[in-house]
């Protein structure tokens, strides 16, 4: 009888029976409609960083609040694109983020990489080089360790396949010029574009590096498949070995 009459006082509402939780008071559910008003009508741009990340996260954590959420991964990584490109492990650190919080950081990183590398595919990369540099920086300037990877191309120089051939520390990563040679065969690749990253954001190529560009363009060179260049890729800047006549021959 008293959890009827109790029900009955409260207008026939369930919600009036629950205990407190932790769901969004109604001042932060006006707070959500206010930003997706103002992304709908004035576009990202009129966003903060932490403003964007809260809307990221607003369709993870449905019940939460989620702007002291934004504004630790802001105090943490530095910005938007800090949070997104963070490895897991770091983000897993961050209070009340939670798996669903970093899944939903690394769609947003892994759509707008899927964006960026569509700008590349089917078009000849020498002639697309700033939308090729862009996806690349996208891709590896955040790494925290070395990655090695390679563009192969077709004989119309556009991009058959971007593949990551090794990863390694944070100033070292193996290379095996025979393998990567062995990789376009497969492709029937004709031409190759080295890629590398720096962690240190230093893209300045170290004399390893040099030798090693050497080595496979020697191997390629001997089957008739072109080396056009060794990018390497640090934080927000690049070198390329062609450019800066650091091949051979």
């Amino acid at each position: 009888m008293v959890r009827k009459r109790g029900f009955e006082e409260a207008g026939g509402s369930l919600l009036a029976l629950m205990p407190e939780s932790r769901e969004e008071a109604p001042g932060h559910l006006g707070h959500r409609a206010r930003m997706r008003e103002k992304l709908l009508k004035a576009g990202s741009d009129a966003l903060l960083d932490h403003e964007l990340l809260e809307m990221v996260l607003f369709l993870a954590l449905p019940r939460r609040d989620t702007k002291p959420i934004a504004r630790a991964l802001i105090a943490r990584f530095g910005g938007f694109a800090g949070a997104i490109t963070a490895p897991l492990t770091a983000l897993r650190d961050v209070p009340e983020l939670g798996e669903a919080g970093a899944a939903a950081l690394k769609t947003v990183q892994a759509a707008a990489l899927r964006l960026m590398r569509l700008e590349v595919l089917d078009r000849p990369v020498l002639n697309n080089w700033d939308a090729l540099i862009g996806y690349l920086n996208a891709a590896l300037g955040r790494e925290s360790v070395e990655q090695f990877r390679v563009l192969f191309l077709d004989t119309r120089n556009r991009l058959i396949a971007d593949e990551a051939q090794a990863r390694g520390t944070v100033n070292h990563t193996p290379v095996y010029p025979r393998e990567v040679v062995k990789r376009a065969l497969e492709l029937h690749a004709t031409a190759l574009i080295l890629v590398h990253n720096h962690p240190s954001g230093d893209p300045r190529p170290s004399r390893a590096d040099i030798d090693m560009t050497e080595e496979v363009r020697v191997a390629a060179s001997a089957l008739g498949i072109t080396l056009h260049d060794h990018l390497v890729i640090g934080r927000g800047q690049h070198v390329s070995f062609r450019r800066e006549g650091l091949f051979r021959s």
